[in-house]
């Protein structure tokens, strides 16, 4: 082998290190561009995460521009006006359903003659007295001192004794037409009609 052969023998060989050389530099470089890449794929899985959660932030918002009522009814006493905001738990406003009865507070001595069922008759002021039937459907409770912020203490020295009133809650016939004009706060006087033997 000559000089000149054995110098390109060893010319190809380094040529060829700094090639192979050259490859480990760029399987390197592409290695981290590799790891950039999870990097940047791993923020942007975060980003759009990030951005699904403003979506439903924002449909509850939205849901909660709308306030169902819990029944039907008519709206009474409104005290919002359209584009208020409001807390949770703050009252907007009363509805009155559309079932309408009568509660009736009849002093306890007057309760021996009243039963469930009994057919009852009343008049309402506001509608010219006219005459409307209705049957008593629940007894309260207790009476009405019972439930008072300030109950009455008896307890001192003399006693009057003072027949307490009782709640007695009258459903209305819902086949007559004046059921319709009936509100809540109307006065009205109560007759139970004798019992049916």
């Amino acid at each position: 082998m000559s000089k000149s052969d054995a110098d390109q023998s060893e010319s190809a060989k380094q040529q060829a290190q700094s090639l192979e050389l050259q490859a480990k530099a760029a399987l390197e470089v592409s290695r981290q561009d590799l790891e950039t890449i999870k990097v940047s794929r791993g923020s942007l899985e975060a980003a759009v995460a990030g951005a699904q959660a403003a979506v439903k932030l924002a449909e509850i918002d939205l849901a909660n521009t709308r306030i169902l009522a819990p029944r039907n009814g008519r709206l009474g006493e409104v005290g919002v006006k359209l584009g208020q905001y409001v807390a949770a738990g703050t009252q907007l406003m009363a509805i009155v359903p559309p079932d309408v009865w009568v509660i009736a507070n009849f002093k306890e001595t007057q309760l021996t003659n009243i039963t469930l069922g009994q057919r009852v008759s009343f008049t309402v002021d506001a509608l010219d007295r006219r005459r409307m039937m209705g049957h008593v459907e629940a007894f309260a409770p207790a009476a009405g001192s019972e439930f008072s912020i300030i109950r009455p203490d008896n307890a001192t020295g003399n006693f009057t004794k003072i027949a307490q009133r009782i709640s007695v809650r009258i459903a209305i016939d819902s086949d007559q037409e004046l059921a319709k004009q009936l509100v809540p706060g109307m006065s009205v006087v109560v007759r139970t009609e004798p019992k049916e033997n």
